[in-house]
């Protein structure tokens, strides 16, 4: 009735693959590129599904199909980096960041991934570039976040969830030095969940119990919908009926620790 509608064919899909009908989720997704080349999930999951089937090539070249039908596409190029990144090819991802890059200079998504991709002692100058290119990307400001907890300075990554400091002059930021204008990390995009989720669990390690209560509250004022983490629970069929509070405790159990 509506072969044009994504949805629909990721819903049918993804179902699918939870009932372990590999072949069949196959042949959904083919059919459903087919009708919505320009929908970047169904490359995606496609993808996913070809590296699930132990098809690294066939992964790679749906991702390099799907580039060719939406191109300066972020979420595609990002998706390439990581498969090579679990197939332990680090050279390759870094190769394959270099080109996403280039083809999408200011895309928060890839820069935030381009800093961790890096050797400890150049995160911080790659963190650096991704503020200057994309300052008040919500997925740089978390990977900053991170970037500090990574380091164990604990007070100056609680800040950086809650706020990060701008100056026309970056390096001073980084040299935790302070500025006058302040905008958050979870109050420039409340609707992402990962930020939540990675501040719950920082605080949950980290903090005391009443600003783990503080972070889950504002959480669940915020309500969020987004994140790649997040929506990994929350469009789970088993977790249908979670509360904002359920889903926040489960992300932020599985969440890894930055390192």
């Amino acid at each position: 009735v509506f072969p044009e509608f994504p949805k629909v064919w990721l819903m049918k899909g993804q179902i699918e693959e939870h009932m372990g009908l590999l072949e069949q989720a196959y042949e959904t997704y083919m059919m459903g590129m087919k009708q919505c080349p320009s929908s970047v999930p169904l490359w995606r999951l496609l993808s996913l599904l070809e590296e699930k089937r132990g098809m690294l090539t066939k992964a790679r070249s749906v991702l390099e199909k799907g580039r060719l039908r939406n191109p300066k596409c972020p979420e595609l190029w990002l998706e390439a980096v990581r498969v090579e990144l679990r197939a332990g090819l680090r050279d390759i991802a870094n190769n394959q960041m270099a080109k996403a890059l280039q083809e999408c200079p200011s895309s928060g998504i890839l820069w935030a991934e381009a800093i961790f991709l890096e050797p400890r002692p150049q995160r911080k100058t790659k963190s650096v570039d991704a503020l200057k290119k994309c300052e008040h990307d919500p997925h740089v400001l978390l990977a900053v976040s991170k970037l500090f907890w990574c380091e164990r300075k604990i007070t100056k990554c609680r800040e950086w969830f809650n706020r990060y400091q701008h100056n026309f002059i970056i390096w001073l930021i980084l040299c935790e030095l302070t500025s006058a204008y302040e905008v958050g990390t979870v109050k420039i995009e409340p609707d992402l969940g990962d930020a939540w989720a990675f501040f719950y669990k920082f605080e949950l390690l980290n903090g005391p119990e009443e600003l783990q209560e503080e972070v889950k509250k504002r959480c669940v004022t915020a309500e969020p919908h987004h994140g790649e983490h997040w929506c990994r629970v929350s469009k789970d069929i088993r977790n249908w009926r979670f509360t904002t509070e359920q889903i926040l405790a489960l992300v932020a159990k599985d969440l890894p620790i930055p390192v």
